[in-house]
This record gives C-alpha cells, structure tokens and sequence, in this order.
C-alpha cells in the first residue's frame, strides 16, 4: 500500500491540476498494456468461465450506451461522492477544526474534475473504435481491453467492495478500469480507510489539505 504522503501528494496534485489526469487517461487506455492482458488471459484457463458471463455483461452494457460521456461522467461522480461521503465524516469528528478539510470538499465535488477526466475518457473511447474500425463498435472487447476491463472490477470488488457494489448497480465497474489510474490516490485513501482505520484516513486529509492551502498560499 503507498505510504499516506504518497496518496496525499497525488490527491493535491490532481486537485491544483485537474489537467494533470489526463495523462493518466491516455496510459490507460493504451495498446502495449493490453496485449500483455491479453497474454494473461489465454493463459490463465480458469477464470474462462466467470469471463464469458462477464463478457456478456459488457456486450449489453455496451449496447445500453456505457460508453456515452453522460454514463462515463456520472461513473467518476459516484466515486469521489464516495470519497466525499468519508471526508464529511471525518470532518464531523473534527470538532476543534477551523473549517479543515473545506478546501477538499469543494475540490472533490467540483465537477471540473470529473468532466475533464470523463471528456477524455469519452474522446478517447470514441477515437479508438473509429481507429480500429466502426465494426467492432466497441473499446472493451478488443483483446486485452476486455481482460483489463475484467480484472480491474474484480481487484476492485476485492479491494474498496463498498465502492465496487455503488458502481456495479449500473455496470460501471466496467468502465472503471479507464479512469481507475486517474481516480487511484482517492481509492487507495480508501483503501487505507478500510484497512487501516479513520485516523489514517484522517492523516492522509490532514496531509493534502497542507498541500492544497500551501499553494493557494504561493498564488
């Protein structure tokens, strides 16, 4: 599990620098990756199974217009509502706090993060179905897309479950794994929530909220 400073520097980064994601966005949703998925996939035999429901799952997703940027937006907002929903909390037992973690709450729920990183995701989606020929109709089932779109759900329902229930109502644990590296320091918060305790979480808050003021101060 990264370290709390690590998480902390990469949520303050994102919220400074929205644009900062996209990045990530482009690395996810890359070739070379997924052949190695797709190596993984042939080879392990026993998960074909589970796989061949899920790929049907994803086939009517696919159909239900997952890949509209509306969905794909609504997806991201789910989880940093998520994130939000504990920060609230871990606000409410700051009692001593002079309005801490505010500048959190705001960035979190500030849609300019969300629609940069789901215009990406949506762009980029729509650009490798044209790239690799409109027949396919479809990102997901391209080789190693759909293994990564796979396992990334199931590491997922594994590591954050309450997380992974929200999305999973409308199948958007399928589309995590395009914006999961983006959303990643705010999972692994979490994550860490999860394992480690609210006191953990709370560091890791007190932490970015230090970065986050720290350069509105140099502004």
């Amino acid at each position: 599990m990264s370290n709390y400073e690590e998480i902390a520097t990469r949520i303050a980064d994102i919220i400074i620098s929205p644009d900062s994601v996209l990045g990530f966005i482009n690395g996810a949703i890359s070739v070379p990756l997924d052949l190695g998925y797709m190596a993984y996939g042939v080879f392990d035999t026993d998960s074909h199974y589970s796989h061949e429901t899920e790929t049907i799952r994803i086939i009517q997703a696919m159909r239900n217009g997952i890949l509209n940027y509306d969905r794909i937006l609504d997806a991201i907002e789910i989880v940093f509502s998520k994130f939000d929903q504990y920060v609230s909390v871990s606000k409410q037992n700051k009692v001593l706090s002079r309005g801490s973690f505010s500048i959190i709450g705001r960035a979190v729920t500030n849609s300019a993060i969300s629609s940069t990183i789901a215009k990406a995701i949506a762009q980029r989606a729509g650009w490798t179905i044209a790239l690799r020929g409109g027949a396919v109709g479809n990102i997901l089932l391209i080789g190693g897309m759909k293994e990564r779109c796979i396992r990334t759900s199931e590491q997922l329902s594994v590591d954050e479950p309450e997380l992974y229930q929200v999305l999973r109502v409308k199948d958007y644990d399928l589309l995590y794994f395009m914006f999961e590296p983006a959303l990643k320091p705010f999972v692994d918060a979490l994550i860490v929530r999860r394992q480690q305790g609210i006191p953990a979480f709370d560091n890791i808050l007190e932490r970015v909220e230090s970065k986050v003021s720290g350069d509105h101060g140099h502004h």
